[in-house]
């Protein structure tokens, strides 16, 4: 099943259809669904695809060799095989063919022999940028692709004719995974796979959630139990350090003094540790929406930006033990018990961005984000300096129905907010899981705020000029 990646194929349409030799480098977290947009890309176009593994240099060449012999029909390749890289490119630019070259997971190929990145470097000036080669190099090690590959000091930098970084799908696309389902069974589904597509996959579809979590996450032996294990050895070379630091955030320790008291790790390291996380995406540093200067604000938050991180962290990682013994059932029951407060969390990141996806009910914002101070939060706020407009939003996941009573609390703590001037036009939004009493709708009418019961508006005055 594919779904989205619209914008990627067109972009790397695009740069087929100029007809001339294209060096693309795609990169991203694992799962994310690099090769599958690879595979929907070179559908029906002439291609080779190689899979880089982690071997010797000598066995990717013999693998190599045999690919390109079956492509371009050269039995002595399949045979004999090139003694070299040089061979096999120099055979490309004298067999000058359009077609797609993909090498994927490219950082195994640098891991094989770390010459790899200066090779390819002179095979292109040499032989491929002067060709009709579609060269796609393709990774999954964010911090190789970005410091091997796309850094400045790199050999490959300045060679390439496009790059894409290949991002976690948004809540209303990868929702479609399950389209048949009711919200709320797409929220908690996205509170685990969040925008990794793999992820959705591995679950069942005939399932509700607490049987995918049964026999997909809390099970030994399935992908998922071992995943951020996986990922993080892959990716770090002290893992245990970054596991703290993980786990003091999921379990709410989001200040850096915060953070390194939990750990013991000073803060000189943890900060180092916070930014690696922060490159691999796994986590990001959050500043209220108002600051000017969100580097140097002193508000600064960090959270989990990667779904199946935090879930983990938050609900697995402290219950190895009990699962390690058999003990599902217990483990589940507790994730039942904490799981209406962790979807507050998640359901004010759906609501953020469907009011991103909605701007044309609004207005085109510079900003959006969250807000707060030392006591109070507002969930969503956004600023247009454009139209010296603010909006401001609060999402519930609640089954009460949303009252007038948190308008009333939102617009109090609105007055809070320092930005703009006497002349700013504000505007508000209510998210409700279960939708809204009478009283409210009325209000909303009146007020001309913006209501949204789960992710469908129901009632709204497009009065924004």
């Amino acid at each position: 099943m594919f779904i989205d990646r619209e914008k990627e194929l067109a972009f790397l349409e695009q740069k087929w259809r100029e007809s001339k030799a294209q060096l693309i480098v795609l990169w991203g977290k694992r799962r994310v669904g690099k090769t599958e947009l690879v595979k929907q890309f070179i559908m029906n176009k002439p291609h080779i695809y190689f899979l880089a593994e982690s071997t010797h240099e000598r066995e990717q060449l013999r693998r190599f060799s045999l690919i390109l012999g079956g492509f371009f029909k050269e039995p002595l390749l399949i045979t004999r095989g090139f003694d070299n890289w040089d061979e096999g490119f120099r055979y490309i630019r004298e067999n000058n063919q359009r077609f797609v070259l993909v090498i994927d997971e490219f950082p195994y190929l640098i891991q094989s022999k770390s010459g790899i990145p200066s090779i390819f470097q002179r095979a292109w000036d040499e032989y491929l940028s002067s060709s009709l080669v579609f060269l796609i190099l393709l990774g999954s090690s964010v911090a190789m692709m970005e410091t091997e590959v796309l850094g400045y000091k790199a050999p490959l930098y300045g060679r390439r004719t496009g790059q894409w970084k290949i991002q976690a799908m948004p809540f209303a696309e990868i929702k479609d995974f399950r389209r048949s389902k009711s919200f709320e069974d797409q929220i908690l589904h996205y509170s685990v796979c969040g925008g990794t597509p793999a992820y959705w996959l591995w679950f069942s579809k005939g399932n509700d959630f607490y049987q995918n979590l049964r026999n997909h996450v809390l099970k030994k032996g399935e992908p998922f139990y071992d995943e951020v294990e996986f990922i993080l050895r892959e990716e770090l070379r002290e893992p245990r350090y970054y596991f703290s630091l993980l786990q003091a955030i999921a379990q709410g320790k989001r200040r850096l003094s915060e953070i390194v008291n939990a750990t013991g790790i000073q803060q000189p390291t943890a900060n180092k540790y916070l930014g690696v996380l922060s490159d691999l995406d796994i986590v990001e540093r959050e500043v209220p929406v108002t600051e000017d200067k969100p580097l140097k604000s002193k508000k600064g938050l960090y959270k989990i930006k990667d779904e199946f991180f935090q879930f983990w962290f938050r609900f697995v990682f402290p219950r190895r033990s009990e699962l390690e013994m058999d003990n599902v059932d217990r483990v589940i029951e507790n994730i039942k018990q904490e799981i209406p407060d962790y979807l507050s969390f998640i359901y004010e990141k759906v609501a953020r961005e469907i009011v991103m996806n909605n701007m044309d009910l609004f207005f085109n914002f510079e900003r959006l984000g969250r807000w707060w101070n030392k006591n109070e939060e507002i969930d969503i706020v956004g600023l247009s300096e454009e139209k010296n407009a603010i909006l401001f939003g609060e999402a519930k996941w609640s089954q009460r129905l949303v009252g007038v009573n948190v308008f009333e609390e939102l617009r109090a703590k609105a007055k809070k907010v320092e930005w703009g001037d006497e002349k700013t036009a504000q505007f508000y939004m209510l998210f409700s899981r279960r939708g809204f009493t009478k009283g409210m709708t009325d209000l909303a009418a009146k007020e001309g705020a913006f209501l949204f019961r789960g992710d469908e508006i129901i009632g709204f005055q497009n009065n924004i000029s």
